[in-house]
């Protein structure tokens, strides 16, 4: 819709900061409304690779096993030479019963206790052979163990990166069958953070969520049983870490939370103060306000730090805490566990590989409680992307559809037939409106900002469903019509130029992909922008960049016209389609119109009457209705709304003279 026209709209949601693009976009929502259900959903669309995800958690199972086993395996190792410097010292020719027996009878019992533990062969010392075998069987087993975590990781990618791509080609599908209203009620900033940023954000918690959550669960499962299995006494000790580490968890994850979503607000706030300033450079500039925009910046960069600093300090006490924690539990078990190897009922090799366990267990707890917060996170988004593909789709094209009869030196007739719309339902805005345009008429449209202008081209193009009443083309009504039908025989040139990354040629060419060389060239021609082109250094092949600011803004608007040129629809429609190009140009580009219109119905709508004083038609509306039509002389005559617009014009210069 042109910028001079603003007509009735549902209210617009805002995000934190005002409504400039970055105003809270690309920050992720901290919290989801309904955390099960969208979980649930989320799950739900992992299951066309259910199969895969079964192979990733049989690797991981796998991987993990292999892992737990090597400590106990090294445990094997240190009681080989634990064993072999005990056996060193001892006598060769006796036994161990009898060595342990000596020690009783004279009274050492703490040595006899601790040679009770282990197996000796007396005069031997350490068995490098059977050493070596264990240590190779280790590294066999962390290596085999890496394999297949890779493996998982690498089929766990695959599994998250379909299931995204999936979410965004839905996501895609579902913006192009939304109906124009959603865009209206929906900022822009909004809507490109759920399709960008919320999906990202979903793919990366995905990513590590997953992986961490299963190898996590899997490795404090298998230590738990190695623990039980080597002391239950020691276990018990260890377990004291999973209730001390969700209290700690529970208790910092609520006082961080707080100060991250103050984080994302004033990050939002700041993001909009900066896009605001930014893009206003040249009228803050102007208007010495740079001092006032430099102040702003500072308070705002200000709070951001406090809120950043607090959230992170808060959520960084987590890993100290649960280090003290773990420390303390290792305190435990290495007094506990030496006491065990002095009495005997427990070897070196059990206790050093039971420490690992210990280590090896409030990591992935840790893990775990951090694991919360990003599919937390990753939920959220969902939620917001779910949200949009929620959303009501327009209404779908009649099956079968009817298609307007191909009669020759007739199309374009379009007849407005008791017509009425309204955006909200208690502001009015088209009542019962009737008009009729033949082919080849040029039909001007004009009136006070509000009047309904460019709603009423919006109605043409099916942007939105009327109320009541109804629209034909040719006799047949649009509502019959597939939209693709309809558009394909409509051209519209706005006052906001649309042009996209690419060459011009290629954007004269969107107008009609199927169109030749000869085509697109003759369409330039007509259009004046085959004047321009030459200057350029690669001449149609020039490459628009994203902005398209590497040609003027007349230049771009004669672009457009081209496009439409080459389009040549049966209804042509113009929002103040020459508002950018300079007088002379103007003068060429409506002669191009002229013959364009020829045989084709067009409407106009025009801020500078003088730009419309040779249409066929000319309708003057205010809120929503005609109140005049005719042609410019006659309506001049009559006098009335007509006569004052365009008395105006004079009456303003006069006033500012």
């Amino acid at each position: 819709m042109s910028d001079t026209e603003k007509t009735p709209r549902p209210p617009v949601r805002r995000g934190p900061g005002g409504g400039g693009p970055f105003g809270g976009a690309g920050m992720p929502a901290e919290k989801s409304k309904a955390f099960g259900p969208s979980a649930k959903r989320l799950v739900g669309r992992l299951r066309p690779e259910r199969m895969l995800i079964a192979v990733v958690a049989l690797l991981a199972i796998v991987s993990v096993t292999l892992s737990v086993l090597g400590p106990k395996m090294l445990g094997t190792a240190t009681n080989l030479i634990f064993a072999g410097i005990l056996s060193k010292q001892v006598p060769a020719g006796e036994t161990q019963a009898q060595v342990i027996e000596g020690l009783r009878a004279s009274g050492n019992n703490a040595q006899a206790d601790l040679l009770g533990g282990v197996t000796l062969t007396p005069g031997s010392g350490i068995d490098f052979g059977q050493l070596g075998s264990v240590l190779l069987m280790v590294l066999a087993i962390y290596v085999f163990s890496s394999v297949f975590s890779w493996g998982q990781s690498y089929l766990l990618n695959g599994v998250v990166q379909r299931t995204v791509f999936r979410l965004r080609a839905d996501v895609e599908d579902k913006i192009n069958r939304l109906p124009l209203g959603y865009f209206d009620r929906m900022p822009r900033g909004e809507l490109l953070s759920r399709v960008t940023n919320d999906i990202d954000n979903v793919s990366q918690s995905l990513q590590q969520s997953l992986s961490q959550i299963m190898t996590s669960l899997l490795t404090v499962i298998g230590v738990i049983v190695m623990m039980f299995v080597i002391s239950p006494l020691l276990a018990l000790i260890a377990l004291v870490t999973i209730p001390l580490t969700l209290l700690i968890t529970a208790v910092v994850a609520k006082r961080s939370q707080k100060l991250f979503v103050a984080q994302w607000k004033h990050t939002g706030t700041l993001n909009a103060r900066i896009e605001e300033s930014y893009s206003g450079h040249a009228l803050v500039k102007v208007f010495g306000r740079h001092r006032e925009i430099n102040e702003v910046f500072r308070q705002k960069n200000e709070e951001l730090y406090k809120a950043s600093f607090g959230a992170q300090f808060v959520s960084g006490i987590i890993m100290p805490a649960m280090m003290f924690v773990g420390n303390l539990v290792y305190v435990a078990i290495a007094v506990v566990g030496g006491l065990m190897v002095a009495s005997g009922s427990l070897s070196l090799g059990d206790v050093q590989a039971f420490i690992q366990y210990a280590r090896q267990f409030t990591q992935p707890l840790t893990q775990l409680g951090s694991m919360a917060n990003v599919l937390q996170s990753g939920v959220a988004s969902a939620e917001r992307v779910f949200e949009l593909l929620d959303a009501d789709d327009q209404t779908p094209d009649p099956v079968p559809a009817a298609t307007p009869p191909a009669s020759a030196g007739s199309a374009g007739r379009l007849v407005f037939d008791d017509v009425s719309f309204r955006y909200l339902p208690d502001v009015p805005l088209i009542d019962n409106l009737s008009l009729t345009a033949l082919p080849g008429q040029t039909v001007a449209i004009v009136g006070p900002t509000g009047a309904g202008k460019t709603t009423l081209v919006n109605l043409i193009m099916r942007f939105y469903e009327l109320d009541s009443g109804r629209i034909t083309l040719d006799g047949t009504d649009i509502a019959a019509m597939t939209r693709d039908d309809l558009r394909s025989r409509t051209g519209m040139v706005l006052q906001d130029t649309w042009l996209f990354g690419g060459t011009i040629r290629d954007n004269i060419a969107y107008g009609r992909p199927e169109a030749t060389e000869e085509e697109i060239l003759a369409a330039a021609q007509a259009t004046y922008v085959d004047r321009f082109v030459h200057s350029l250094p690669d001449g149609y092949d020039t490459v628009l960049n994203d902005e398209a600011d590497n040609v003027s803004a007349g230049e771009k608007q004669l672009i457009t016209i081209a496009r439409a040129f080459l389009a040549a629809p049966s209804v042509l429609i113009l929002d103040e389609a020459t508002s950018s190009v300079d007088t002379r140009t103007e003068v060429l580009v409506q002669r191009a119109m002229s013959a364009l219109r020829a045989e084709r119905t067009s409407f106009v709508i025009a801020h500078r009457l003088s730009t419309i004083r040779d249409a066929d038609l000319i309708l003057v509306m205010e809120s929503g209705r005609i109140v005049q039509q005719g042609t410019h002389d006659t309506l001049l005559a009559a006098g009335g709304a007509y006569a004052n617009l365009y008395n105006a014009q004079f009456a303003g210069a006069t006033a500012a003279e």
